[in-house]
């Protein structure tokens, strides 16, 4: 009797370290890892036409190339046209897309009264859309009580009212033409899942991005048109380059460690996740590498001791270091 309770003790002491250990490998939600390996593959988006905003750099600019690599038609739009050609044209060495493949369109999300032109200009390329990614953003770096009502305001117009603008307008070509297996795709952050300090206006911004597509997706629901929003943490990208701060007309051009040795997630990798999201149609993917997945599931399934571990965990020296991808942690690795 005591050997089979010492032997069971023993296996499941094996099968709890095997699964913290597993737990620590992880870049993503269980969810994500699960479709990643079983779900359906990127090639099934193959011939669809996607439009993705803040396509000229960082998760964007990744993405382009992964879709395009899967034979996807794409439409780049953002307000730098050098870089966003740049990226056309590795679009089609990577994907062997032509030319006629990909749609460059620059122009500022916050102008929301050229939104339909631009979709029309859209459909009169391509002929169709399937698959909207609103990523375009700037982030913002401030203490709470310092940042002027300017800002927030700046804030909202371009990561969250130009989005949901261009979403609209999407979402009504969408239902008029019942376009089968449409899609939007919304990137949030790690800061929509946690209260990121000493940078309100972004994560406040992100929060709202929830709420609007939150409602959204029950209400298109039954049309099958699907929304799926994913939460990545600190990756490799320029987001950093021209931050607001608390003040209108002051930015900051913070240079964040992007190089093989950062702990920043590869921008490649956060691509293809969000990728694998989207042929998927998953609601909500968090992407990100650990302890920081770990505090996502805290927050989401124990609030009430995520409230009291959180404001200790997340001190603005902390914070900055996985921001910046100086946390020390991939030299362990």
């Amino acid at each position: 009797m005591w050997e089979l309770l010492i032997g069971l003790a023993l296996l499941t002491i094996v099968f709890l370290a095997l699964t913290v250990w597993l737990l620590s490998r992880l870049d993503c939600d269980l969810q994500l890892v699960i479709y990643s390996k079983f779900g359906h593959s990127l090639h099934d988006l193959r011939g669809k036409v996607c439009w993705i905003t803040g396509a000229s750099s960082g998760i964007g600019e990744a993405l382009a190339y992964v879709l395009a690599t899967n034979g996807v038609k794409l439409v780049l739009s953002g307000t730098n046209r050098q870089r966003l050609d740049e990226v056309k044209s590795r679009c089609q060495t990577f994907g062997q897309l032509d030319p006629d493949d990909i749609l460059v369109l620059d122009f500022d999300i916050t102008n929301f009264d050229v939104h339909n032109h631009q979709l029309q200009e859209v459909l009169v390329h391509h002929k169709k859309l399937d698959i909207l990614v609103l990523n375009a953003g700037r982030t913002q770096r401030s203490d709470f009580a310092d940042i002027d009502m300017d800002v927030d305001k700046a804030m909202f117009d371009c990561n969250v009212f130009g989005h949901v603008s261009i979403a609209r307008v999407v979402l009504r070509y969408f239902i008029a033409n019942n376009i089968t297996g449409a899609q939007f795709v919304v990137t949030s952050s790690a800061a929509a899942k946690l209260g990121a300090p000493n940078s309100a206006s972004y994560t406040a911004s992100k929060y709202a991005l929830h709420g609007y597509f939150d409602c959204l997706r029950n209400e298109v629901h039954s049309r099958g048109i699907g929304v799926t929003i994913a939460c990545p943490g600190p990756v490799q990208s320029r987001i950093q380059e021209n931050m607001y701060t608390n003040r209108l007309g002051i930015t900051v051009n913070r240079m964040a460690d992007n190089s093989s040795s950062s702990d920043r997630m590869e921008t490649s990798r956060c691509a293809y996740l969000m990728a694998i999201a989207a042929v998927n149609r998953l609601a909500e993917v968090w992407i990100c590498d650990q302890p920081l997945l770990s505090l996502y599931y805290l927050n989401q399934y124990m609030p009430a001791l995520a409230v009291r571990i959180l404001p200790r965990l997340m001190s603005k020296k902390r914070v900055d270091r996985y921001r910046e991808g100086t946390t020390g942690h991939h030299s362990e690795k």
